[in-house]
């Protein structure tokens, strides 16, 4: 396994340390394009038949990597599926925040805090726009565990995972090669950035094709936020190292 920093759009000397220190790799782009960022480095790689893609602001835990991997080989396994990608439970998700919820007992409790729970995944949503949601599910209020706690207790629980029926957001996510080269790599547009075009494609190409998102009940990792929060969780970010250093 190798694991490789990709900086879309800038070279930046502290992430090349970092590679560097620990014998990871290193891609850096003069172009923000995220989409030709993601193909270059699946080609550079190319022994690599299955791809691990975590953005910037996810936060991992402890076997995290594995479960993923046990959950993808079980469910092909079993033969109910195709599989499109395999991904963990996220708290602040479209889908992941209402199973957390609901495996946490806590639905009634937050829509009497915030709104009426729904599996959802766009901007009007709370779990998109509010950073009230996004604190929440960090552990304001000590009202949801952390995210190692919640991962720890769930992976302890029978193996269990579940089809999403809605648009995923992909912060992080297992996926085969064959997927990659079978839709023909991720789309690179002419101009821009192509953020959130890898996110349609996948999850387009996943339900035309008859291919299931996974989502494994066993395993919890963080998103820091949204783009609608990002500006008041980057404080609070700042202002509780304590939630966010590693281990805690």
């Amino acid at each position: 396994m190798d694991v490789c920093i990709v900086s879309s759009g800038l070279y930046d000397k502290k992430l090349s340390e970092i590679a560097s220190n620990n014998d990871w790799s290193y891609l850096s782009l003069k172009r923000n394009c995220v989409t030709l960022a993601q193909n270059i480095a699946i080609l550079y790689h190319p022994k690599a038949e299955y791809i691990y893609k975590l953005d910037e602001d996810i936060f991992v835990t402890k076997n995290s990597f594995d479960m993923l991997k046990q959950t993808y080989q079980r469910v092909r396994d079993e033969g109910l599926y195709d599989i499109g990608f395999v991904a963990p439970l996220i708290p602040i998700n479209g889908y992941g925040h209402l199973r957390i919820l609901d495996k946490l007992g806590m639905i009634e409790f937050y829509e009497k805090r915030f709104e009426r729970v729904k599996y959802a995944s766009y901007p009007t949503r709370m779990v998109e726009k509010d950073p009230r949601v996004a604190r929440f599910f960090w552990g304001e209020g000590g009202y949801i565990p952390s995210i190692d706690e919640l991962s720890e207790r769930f992976g302890n629980e029978a193996f269990s995972y579940r089809p999403c029926p809605i648009r995923f957001s992909i912060g992080c996510i297992l996926f085969s090669r064959k997927t990659w080269q079978d839709m023909g790599m991720w789309n690179v547009p002419l101009r821009g950035s192509g953020m959130g075009a890898d996110e349609a494609q996948i999850c387009s190409y996943a339900i035309v094709q008859s291919q299931a998102i996974i989502v494994s009940e066993n395993t919890v990792v963080g998103h820091l936020s949204f783009g609608q929060q990002n500006e008041s969780m980057k404080v609070f970010y700042q202002n509780h190292p304590e939630i966010f250093s590693l281990g805690k």
